[in-house]
């Protein structure tokens, strides 16, 4: 089966099966209607390995070459902090959150502000704010 087509809970938290949530945006059957659903794609993206996906939802000027993703970090639960704008009329957004993993065993969480900005009409992450 295709990882986009798995049946299995999406890793963003949402309760939803994968193929009904994330997986569709990890094809580019759709683009993420909101700055916090597209970080949630994005924190799946990381959960299931998908690297593509990760360089076509960030921002055209912050975007590295290539994303090399650690096999030995395995991305267990995100937690959404809090949110700014980013809703369905905006054009810039924020998300903190925490994403949690497990890496040689052990847990691990990671926090972040994001800023999300509209590009071509598209969600997509620019950076991280100061905290």
């Amino acid at each position: 089966m295709a990882k986009h087509a798995s049946p299995r809970p999406c890793p963003c938290g949402t309760g939803l099966p994968y193929a009904d949530c994330c997986g569709p945006l990890h094809a580019g059957d759709g683009t993420a209607p909101t700055a916090q659903a597209l970080m949630r794609s994005r924190f799946s993206a990381f959960a299931v390995g998908d690297d593509d996906y990760l360089l076509r939802s960030w921002h055209s000027t912050t975007r590295p070459r290539q994303v090399h993703l650690d096999p030995a970090t395995r991305w267990t639960r995100l937690e959404i902090v809090d949110s700014t704008r980013g809703g369905l009329l905006d054009t810039t957004g924020t998300v903190r959150f925490r994403a949690h993993y497990r890496e040689a065993g052990q847990p691990g969480t990671m926090a972040e502000h994001s800023r999300f900005v509209r590009e071509d009409g598209n969600w997509v992450y620019l950076d991280a704010l100061p905290d």
